[in-house]
């Protein structure tokens, strides 16, 4: 608890900041609560179910999800990532978060190594620990690119995963075909090496949403101990309704060992099942999501804006998120200093890479135009532009 999030206390600090100067005067980009409501499709199949409802609909159902659910899941992912999903190699999950647990919680034994790429979401190392894992953090190049040189001689007979973010939380940054090659390449021959198998766990709640026409890479296509988790918080504008699955790759060795796991712990780690009206809603929304385009001008303004003062940083190219570069060594003072201009985002070490910080532009537009004149006035103040 003393280690918690700081994107919890950016929040904190929020409330006290707008109680103080008033809602409407503070900028708050430090939480990735998407303001975006759910597609017309969404309240349309609601406003359905709760006019004419399914007989049993409210009932206990398999632990992995209804098959008719499920099915349309791997319809769907057979189509935008890999052929021959079935329903069985899917389990409805209550959100990403849930689905991560539950597939760390079947693949851990006390001491097994989880090796994750910084700059990370920082839940991952609590839901690691709390299974007993041992978390390794490999670093990223300037590019928020996993390095494989670390992740070479990061990888021994204990590593058991990889979590990997793409689309980025917190960078946007979007992982490449070539890289996710090189990724199972590397991966397959350390497994060669040790005698072991090493899955990849890809968390995915922003595969949607992507800028600049690019496609998404899979690593199921580059890697057969490939595990997916994602939710449609982002994807749906859905995150307070904690629905989201956990897909196997058809060609995971082991696989119905693995699927019986995650069906287990997704009991008996108090989750149950993902819930029913969620799962019946999703189902028939596989191929739809929210508008992609509000969020890419979002990001291009947003870009434009802070290179022009003088910010360094990569550009997103997808989720809505930036992490520029502290203009001084010390990201919680940058920090701190925005927030004298009541300008909310979150230090760069509360995603293990200090000298950043991050932002979040899943906001309506008149807070990222407020906040542009504290972005402005802080890079004066240190002496920026």
């Amino acid at each position: 608890m003393s280690e918690g999030s700081w994107i919890r206390k950016m929040f904190e600090e929020g409330i006290a900041l707008k109680q103080r100067f008033g809602a409407e005067n503070v900028f708050d980009l430090s939480l990735g609560n998407p303001i975006m409501e759910p597609p017309v499709e969404f309240l349309r199949e609601l406003k359905q179910l709760a006019e004419d409802p399914l007989p049993g609909m409210h009932r206990y159902m398999e632990n992995a999800g209804y098959i008719t659910t499920r099915a349309a899941v791997a319809a769907q992912l057979s189509s935008d990532t890999k052929p021959g999903f079935s329903a069985d190699d899917i389990i409805m999950t209550c959100g990403a978060a849930g689905a991560l647990n539950v597939v760390l919680g079947t693949l851990l034994e006390r001491g097994d190594e989880v090796i994750v790429f910084a700059p990370y979401f920082v839940e991952y190392i609590h839901y690691i620990n709390r299974f007993y894992g041992v978390t390794k953090i490999v670093p990223s190049d300037e590019q928020f690119i996993p390095r494989l040189d670390a992740l070479d001689a990061a990888i021994g007979p204990r590593t058991k995963a990889i979590i990997i973010n793409s689309p980025n939380n917190p960078t946007g940054v979007v992982y490449s075909e070539v890289f996710l090659k090189q990724l199972g390449e590397l991966l397959r021959n350390k497994e060669k090496q040790f005698g072991t198998q090493i899955s990849i766990i890809s968390d995915e709640p922003y595969r949607k949403i992507i800028f600049d026409s690019l496609k998404y890479s899979s690593p199921l296509c580059h890697h057969p101990q490939s595990i997916i988790v994602t939710s449609h918080s982002k994807d749906l504008a859905l995150p307070g309704e904690r629905i989201g699955y956990i897909a196997v790759n058809p060609q995971y060795s082991q696989k119905k060992e693995l699927i019986d796991g995650l069906i287990y712990c997704n009991r008996t780690l108090g989750f149950v099942n993902a819930p029913a009206l969620m799962q019946h809603i999703v189902g028939r929304l596989q191929g739809v999501t929210v508008p992609v385009a509000e969020y890419e001008q979002k990001r291009n303004f947003l870009y434009e804006s802070l290179t022009v003062m003088g910010y360094s940083l990569v550009k997103p190219q997808g989720a809505f998120y930036m992490f520029p570069k502290s203009p001084i060594e010390d990201d919680v003072a940058f920090v701190r200093e925005l927030q004298q201009w009541q300008v909310l985002t979150v230090p760069g070490r509360g995603f293990g890479s200090p000298g950043y910080f991050r932002i979040s532009y899943c906001v309506d537009e008149r807070t990222i135009k407020g906040a542009l004149a504290g972005f402005r006035k802080a890079a004066l103040k240190v002496k920026l532009g």
